[in-house]
């Protein structure tokens, strides 16, 4: 299970996000309404009617059918697309990021899991413990596998560190504020600090700190427009997913910085 970094292993891994975004956005719409993912098949919402295994590719079937269903031409969300698009390029980063490796392998299903989940918080302000939890044990397979591969135990000891603690302090502040954070903010504070702390601690660090920033400037934003309050609850697990991707993938040149900060 390995390709250098770079194009190939993009192309590889992106259409496979494709794929894997499709399935994203069935999770983001049957879990919350306490739906199976496997049955039914994929309907219109409106008219019922089955949707065809050709007007099932990812991004191509929405412009091939200009988003509307083929049977009633009922339109069918943008957003469909978009999260295919978004996972798709998700994966094809780690790609160019990580190659086609084991750590790439576990990044790539940590992006599937925040996407899917960001966006139930988005809607619902809900993080279902199924998608969660199923994540968790993906990624923590992967980076087993890829320690028992390498023989790099440290730093799968490195990556359950930054979990715990990432998890302890979340559970802290439920613990005195659960109004200030919601629990299931705690189980996603575990997820994200196992699945970054592979990468490296610092890039845990970073994608929290980036979490916090985002949800700041947005909830500033929205108070100064007048479209919300300091008691109004804000989706943090959304921010959560985001400031964990940027970290992941973009995160080099500022933990680079800071590593050598703390050397020099």
């Amino acid at each position: 299970m390995a390709l250098a970094p770079g194009p190939p292993a993009a192309l590889l891994l992106g259409v496979l996000g494709l794929v894997v975004g499709s399935f994203a956005n069935v999770v983001i719409y049957r879990v919350p309404a306490g739906r199976s993912i496997v049955r039914p098949g994929s309907a219109c919402p409106k008219c019922g009617a089955s949707i065809r295994a050709r007007d099932n590719v990812p991004i191509v079937s929405w412009l091939f059918l200009r988003g509307r269903c083929r049977d009633c031409k009922a339109p069918i969300p943008v957003r469909y697309p978009l999260v295919e698009a978004l996972v798709g390029g998700l994966f094809a980063g780690m790609g160019l990021r990580f190659g086609l490796s084991w750590t790439a392998g576990a990044e790539a299903v940590l992006a599937a899991g925040l996407v899917a989940l960001g966006f139930i918080d988005l809607d619902h302000m809900l993080l279902p413990r199924k998608v969660v939890y199923t994540t968790l044990a993906l990624v923590g397979a992967l980076l087993l596998a890829g320690a028992a591969a390498s023989g790099d135990w440290h730093r799968l000891l490195i990556a359950a560190a930054c979990g715990a603690v990432a998890w302890t302090l979340f559970f802290a502040i439920n613990y005195v504020s659960p109004r200030a954070l919601g629990f299931g903010d705690v189980r996603l504070a575990l997820l994200i600090g196992l699945g970054l702390g592979w990468v490296g601690w610092a890039y845990a660090f970073l994608g929290f700190v980036v979490a916090a920033v985002l949800g700041s400037v947005v909830g500033v934003s929205l108070m100064a427009a007048g479209r919300a309050s300091r008691r109004t609850p804000v989706p943090f697990g959304t921010f959560l997913a985001a400031g964990a991707m940027l970290s992941a993938l973009a995160g080099s040149p500022v933990v680079n910085w800071y590593l050598g900060q703390l050397h020099a």
